[in-house]
C-alpha cells in the first residue's frame, strides 16, 4: 500500500518510523509549520519532519487543509495541497497528532485512518492521554478508526488498552501508546491489503471529551484532595508543569507520592522537609509527598537535591 502520512510531535513520528520500518511506500508527509522554539526562537521542525527529512521523504507543511479559509494566505497553501493530494497516487492516509482540521474534501479522496490515543469514545478531543490521568482512569489504549467530518466519532478498526499505573505520568503513559499505536497502524494496514479488516460503529454511551490543556489548569490549590492534586501533577507533565508558589516563588511540581492520613494542618502547608521524610504537604484531605521539584531558572531535581538549595520547612505552598 501507498500510504501518505501526516502528524506532527513525537507521538507521530513513532508511527511514521513504524510505516516506514515495516516497508510501506510513503510518497508524502504532512505535517505543521516550523516553529519557534527554545531560548533563540528559532524556527524548529517537527519530529514528523525530521524523520522525514532524514529518509528522504518529501514534506508538505501548509498553514491549513482548508480551502475556505477567509485568510487568503491559508486558502491558497490548502488548494496547493488539496492540488498535491489529487496527483500523488496513495492508497490511504494515516493521520497521527496532526494539529490540523482535514476538511471534507481531502477526507472524500481516499480513506483517512486516525490512530488515536484513548479507547473511543471516551475522551474523544485533543488532550486523551492527559484528561484520562487526570480524572484517575483506570486504563486507556489507543483506537485507530476511520475519519468523518466529525470530533473523532468515525467507525473503529481496532482497539488495544493497556493500564495506567499509579505513577505514570503523561510523559510516560504517551511513550507506552505512542508505541502501541505504530504497532497497531501497520497491523491495520496488513488486515486492510488482505481485505479483512472490519470497521465497528463507535457506541453510542460513553462518550467523554478531552479539552485542550489551558496553562492556567496547571496552578494546583491544595485545598483540593491530596488523590486529585496527585493526579493532576501526573496529567500534567511535561506539559504545562503543574505548579503552586511558596513564599512569593512558583515552583513546578513533576512527581508526588499519596499519603492517605489527614494532618489537621491548613492545606498547603510543609509538614516536613527532610532527607528522612522528604517533602510532605497537606492537602484538603490526605497528604502528598512531593518527589521532583524545580524552582524558576533551575533544574528538575529529587526532593531531597531540591531542599538543599531551597529549605521549605514552615513555609505553606499557596
Amino acid at each position: 500500500m501507498k500510504v501518505i502520512f501526516a502528524g506532527t510531535p513525537e507521538f507521530a513520528a513513532v508511527a511514521l518510523q513504524s510505516l516506514h520500518q515495516a516497508g510501506f511506500d510513503i510518497p508524502l508527509v504532512l505535517t505543521q509549520p516550523d516553529r519557534p522554539a527554545g531560548r533563540g526562537l528559532q524556527l524548529q521542525p517537527s519530529a514528523v519532519k525530521q524523520y522525514a527529512v532524514k529518509h528522504g521523504i518529501e514534506v508538505l507543511q501548509p498553514l491549513s487543509l482548508r480551502m475556505d479559509s477567509k485568510d487568503p494566505q491559508r486558502a491558497a497553501e490548502a488548494q496547493a495541497a488539496h492540488a498535491r493530494l489529487l496527483s500523488t497516487d496513495y492508497d490511504v492516509m494515516v493521520v497521527a497528532a496532526y494539529g490540523l482540521i482535514l476538511p471534507r474534501a481531502t477526507l472524500d479522496i481516499k480513506p483517512c485512518l486516525n490512530i488515536h490515543g484513548s479507547v473511543l469514545p471516551r475522551w474523544r478531543g485533543a488532550a486523551p492521554i492527559h484528561r484520562a490521568i487526570e480524572t484517575g482512569d483506570a486504563e486507556t489504549g489507543i483506537t485507530i478508526m476511520q475519519m468523518e467530518e466529525g470530533l473523532d466519532t468515525g467507525p473503529m478498526l481496532l482497539i488495544e488498552r493497556t493500564p495506567i499505573g499509579p505513577q505514570d505520568s503523561t510523559a510516560t503513559l504517551h511513550d507506552k501508546l505512542a508505541a502501541m499505536g505504530g504497532h497497531m497502524i501497520v497491523k491495520v494496514l496488513r488486515k486492510m491489503e488482505q481485505g479483512v479488516v472490519e470497521a465497528v460503529p463507535q457506541p453510542e454511551e460513553g462518550v467523554t471529551y478531552a479539552a485542550k490543556i489551558a496553562k492556567e489548569e496547571a496552578a494546583l490549590d491544595f485545598s483540593q484532595s491530596a488523590r486529585d492534586i496527585g493526579r493532576k501533577i501526573r496529567a500534567f507533565n511535561p506539559f504545562p508543569g503543574a505548579h503552586a508558589a511558596v513564599n512569593g516563588t512558583t515552583i513546578k511540581l513533576w512527581g508526588a507520592e499519596l499519603l492517605e492520613q489527614n494532618s489537621g494542618a491548613a492545606p498547603g502547608q510543609v509538614l516536613a522537609a527532610d532527607a528522612t521524610h522528604g517533602i510532605v504537604v497537606a492537602c484538603g484531605n490526605g497528604t502528598l509527598r512531593l518527589t521532583e521539584l524545580q524552582k524558576p531558572g533551575g533544574k528538575r531535581l529529587p526532593a531531597a537535591e531540591f531542599i538543599k538549595g531551597f529549605p521549605l520547612d514552615g513555609l505553606r505552598f499557596a
